[in-house]
């Protein structure tokens, strides 16, 4: 299983390589104000895009699971504080008959 891994990690990155020597073709990037950079080879802008995106996408998903941790804490806190609670209320548990708890009914 670890070769069938690493030959489609080998596969993959050939197939962005072959990618990356046929798109070398210059491009014009144009930004806002009419600021630009020109002569920039496509894959350089491409790549740069990718990361964006994927720096953008980090961001958000550890926004998300910093909020679903405070939840958690939020929850356990006050799942800790209702245990205590229920212990202070309850008298010390007495063994109970099971005669008692649920009376036998002649059939």
């Amino acid at each position: 299983m670890r070769y069938l891994v690493w030959i489609l990690r080998l596969v993959i990155f050939v197939i962005v390589l072959l990618f990356a020597l046929k798109n070398t073709a210059p491009v014009d990037v144009g930004f806002f104000a009419g600021h630009g950079v020109q002569q920039v080879p496509l894959i350089v802008v491409m790549l740069v895009a990718f990361l964006l995106g994927l720096i953008f996408g980090l961001l958000v998903a550890a926004l998300a699971m910093l909020k679903r941790r405070r939840e958690i804490n939020r929850l356990r806190r006050e799942l800790a504080r209702a245990q205590a609670a229920a212990a202070q209320s309850l008298p010390a548990a007495q063994p109970m008959i099971p005669e008692v708890a649920a009376p036998l009914a002649p059939l």
